[in-house]
């Protein structure tokens, strides 16, 4: 879904976790100056200097609408644990907000003063609703992922500085603007706009309205750097929300780390942002000093024969499309099997390039109900509460004991040993699989009794098992923050995970 710095063999891009200077407010373009009459003395002023502009959406007036889609209503306590040196887990400027072991009960996010009904996780931000319609956003915002103002004029230090302070309540030199889960302006969209659903990626985010309606901010990147936001101007960094005006009827949005899909009320898929790893289904020749390659800005219909859809999912850097009869499709990054497609799987900088069946995953007696992928893992959950892992094992990604699983479900290296599982297959001891959530190296799994299991890389306490080792089987994360809760949803960010259960009396 989304990456963070890789600690064995392949660095993820680019993922800090600390800065030097605090995030910059958006400059505003210079007004043209105007011209003085009757002063034929005057000197021609200097052309205006060029400074980065951002698009500015108008306040428009309320139009009349018809909902498409409904708004989440149940109020949810909010977990979170993980790396927070980079104000991730929205716990404000405290040094015990860095870092988390085990899942911690938000206080800035109580059920009954704030009332969070839904979130989403991008690489080092998030973003979450509320029952009363406010986006609130939290984390990095150097790209814009925030959508609001984070200015500070205050001092940064390195988070992990021994100072001679040792109390737990000490200040952690975050930026609070950063660190404390904030309101994006409701001036940035028009009178009477409701949401239902965000989606977040390493640098941008997207709000769907009940209308069917796409907003969205900050910024898509490319192997070399920022590309862009939006096609046709030279904005790179979108720093407020502006709508997608070729969306409409809008029913669901996913967002791998940068590209993008969304899917309308007759199943049609579109899907834009970067394409050099082919994530957006189709082959990409980029044409040095030409403006070719921001064209994969603009949402697209997905290039397939398929016409219609019911579901769409994203990874880091591949998605899968789900047909109207329960047929997986998939394409992207393919280096380690993600995609579920054995061609080409274990080479190097292997690709899908068109969306492609995944025979693997077609049932006779089941289907696919959710799915989601890491950087180079996926997984399933079926109707009948199977789940089912494939990609990555040198990180124990998929969690699964390779002493039972079939050498012909695996591709091996040059001396005959599993490196990849290609076939999906169920993982045991978990109960019946309901939910699931991937991070770059890791992966959340939720069954029917809200009980939730993690495994994979945990270097920065992401599983929530309060160990930095890699954790190589599904282990249930428990705590007396979520004893006796039932853990209804899980989202996780490069380097850190949250968990949700509904509020109780909320």
């Amino acid at each position: 879904m989304k990456k963070t710095p890789d600690t064995r063999k392949e660095p993820a891009k680019s993922t800090k976790t600390r800065r030097s200077m605090p995030t910059k407010a958006p400059v505003k373009a210079p007004s043209n100056p105007r011209k003085r009459k009757n002063d034929e003395d005057e000197k021609t002023p200097p052309p205006p200097v060029k400074k980065a502009r951002v698009i500015r959406q108008p306040v428009a007036k309320a139009r009349a609408k018809v909902v498409i889609n409904q708004r989440p209503s149940q109020r949810l306590d909010v977990y979170v644990f993980g790396e927070g040196s980079s104000s991730e887990l929205g716990l404000g400027t405290a040094k015990t907000a860095i870092d988390v072991k085990r899942p911690r009960l938000n206080p800035l996010l109580s059920a009954m003063q704030i009332g969070v009904v839904h979130i989403a996780c991008g690489g080092m931000h998030v973003a979450a609703l509320t029952h009363d319609n406010q986006i609130l956003t939290w984390g990095v915002n150097d790209q814009g992922a925030l959508g609001r103002d984070t200015t500070w004029e205050g001092g940064l230090k390195d988070v992990d500085d021994n100072d001679s302070d040792d109390s737990d309540n000490s200040d952690s030199g975050l930026n609070p603007a950063e660190s404390s889960p904030t309101a994006v302006p409701a001036s940035s969209f028009p009178e009477g706009t409701q949401f239902v659903k965000l989606a977040a990626g390493d640098s941008h985010t997207l709000a769907l309205t009940d209308d069917g309606h796409v907003y969205g901010w900050g910024t898509f990147r490319k192997n070399d750097g920022v590309l862009g936001f939006l096609p046709n101007t030279d904005v790179e960094i979108q720093h407020t929300p502006i709508l997608y005006p070729n969306l409409k009827n809008i029913v669901d949005i996913s967002s791998g780390a940068n590209h993008t899909m969304a899917m309308d009320n007759k199943g049609a898929v579109f899907i834009w942002g970067s394409g050099e790893q082919n994530q957006l289904g189709y082959h990409i020749i980029e044409r040095t000093g030409t403006k070719g390659v921001k064209t994969t800005l603009k949402p697209q219909p997905l290039r397939t024969r398929i016409k219609k859809y019911k579901a769409i999912y994203t990874g880091s850097d591949h998605s899968f499309a789900i047909d109207m009869d329960d047929h997986v499709w998939s394409w992207g990054v393919n280096s380690f099997g993600g995609t579920g497609i054995r061609k080409g799987a274990g080479d190097d900088n292997a690709v899908v390039y068109n969306p492609t069946m995944v025979e693997t995953l077609d049932f006779d007696d089941d289907n696919i109900t959710h799915m989601e992928g890491g950087q180079h893992h996926s997984i399933a959950i079926t109707q009948k509460g199977k789940a089912l892992i494939w990609g990555r094992i040198d990180g124990y990604q998929t969690g699964l004991d390779m002493a039972t699983v079939p050498l012909a479900s695996t591709i091996q290296d040059s001396n005959g040993r599993p490196r990849i599982v290609i076939v999906p297959t169920a993982i045991p001891n978990v109960g019946r699989a309901t939910y699931a959530s991937a991070g770059t190296d890791h992966t959340i799994l939720l069954n029917d009794l809200g009980h939730a299991y993690a495994w994979g890389l945990s270097a920065t306490y992401q599983t929530g098992l309060a160990t930095t080792n890699d954790v190589e089987h599904p282990t249930r994360i428990d705590n007396t923050a979520i004893r006796g809760k039932t853990l209804n949803f899980s989202d996780c960010g490069g380097q850190f995970s949250i968990l949700t259960s509904p509020a109780e009396g909320a």
